[in-house]
């Protein structure tokens, strides 16, 4: 009983320190989100003005898949429920699949957790940060992003997928899904109404015909790319981070609500025996009693 009340005060404490925690980081991806999201229709409206071409390396497409690189956004630390573990079991089922299929499959991943579930399966990732997780900078995306459009653009990868949870409130994630690369003439031109946040593919778009581009429309193009590109990643850094904050507030209040519900249990346990010992001290006590009375 001692213990579970001293663990229950640890689940407690961090339940506290993640509420706290929670609201910066979702207002430093909320504040993220407006220059994502004008960059991105930016760049919708530009291609859907100027696209005449699909020279941009960013924009080539495979006649075959032979190399796919995962990002992989996840934490430094546990005790989140499943925040970790859903991910990486995710990213591994999807490289072996591509692996039967005689497809290669490297991985970016963010967090120390992540890091050492893929290292210690003999799967090591290419391009690693731990000890951010809760505090993700912009020269994580800038690196992450660099490595994946320069492989990209040379050939060496053919499709980037990404993964990570997106923080819809303080209650609330989801996993995310996104393939980044390539980019298709469709994404870019044909945008749905608002998405969850993300996909290039689901941004409301406004379509301008009248603009007049120097020095031309494929070399704007080529320079708004790879910003969006950094945005995403960045901006899905922010959004995760916010979202293991939720999942930890989360688990540890199950721990909590567990603990207790055990506590309970057992205090009830211990009252029945302890009762049952002074019944039986007080029936030995009479029948002592009686039997002298009888002598």
């Amino acid at each position: 009983m001692n213990s579970i009340k001293s663990t229950m005060q640890i689940t407690r404490t961090m339940e506290m320190i993640s509420t706290a925690r929670i609201h910066k980081a979702l207002e430093r991806a909320e504040e993220a989100e407006p220059y994502k999201d004008a960059i991105t229709r930016m760049l919708a409206n530009v291609a859907e003005a100027g696209f005449t071409t699909n020279e941009q390396p960013l924009l080539a497409q495979r006649s075959e898949e032979k190399h796919v690189l995962f990002i992989l956004v996840a934490s430094d630390k546990g005790l989140a429920g499943g925040f970790n573990i859903v991910q990486q079991r995710a990213v591994e089922t999807e490289m072996r699949r591509l692996k039967a299929r005689g497809i290669e499959s490297s991985v970016i991943t963010c967090g120390r957790k992540p890091t050492e579930y893929f290292t210690y399966r003999k799967m090591a990732p290419v391009m690693s940060f731990v000890g951010i997780s809760s505090e993700p900078n912009q020269d994580e995306a800038d690196r992450i992003a660099s490595y994946a459009m320069r492989g990209y653009a040379k050939g060496e990868i053919d499709r980037v997928v990404l993964y990570y949870w997106h923080a819809k409130n303080r209650v609330e994630q989801t996993q995310v899904v996104e393939q980044l690369l390539p980019i298709t003439k469709e994404q870019l031109t044909m945008p749905n109404k608002p998405r969850e946040r993300e996909a290039l593919t689901k941004v409301e778009g406004r379509a301008y015909t009248d603009y007049a581009f120097d020095p031309s429309a494929e070399e704007v193009l080529g320079h708004l790319m790879p910003a969006y590109f950094r945005t995403v990643i960045f901006h899905a850094l922010l959004d995760s981070a916010a979202a293991e904050h939720g999942a930890r507030r989360r688990a540890m209040q199950s721990a909590t609500d567990n603990a207790r519900e055990v506590l309970d249990t057992l205090e009830r346990t211990f009252n029945r025996v302890r009762q049952g010992s002074i019944t039986t001290e007080l029936n030995e006590i009479i029948g002592g009693a009686s039997a002298l009375e009888d002598n």
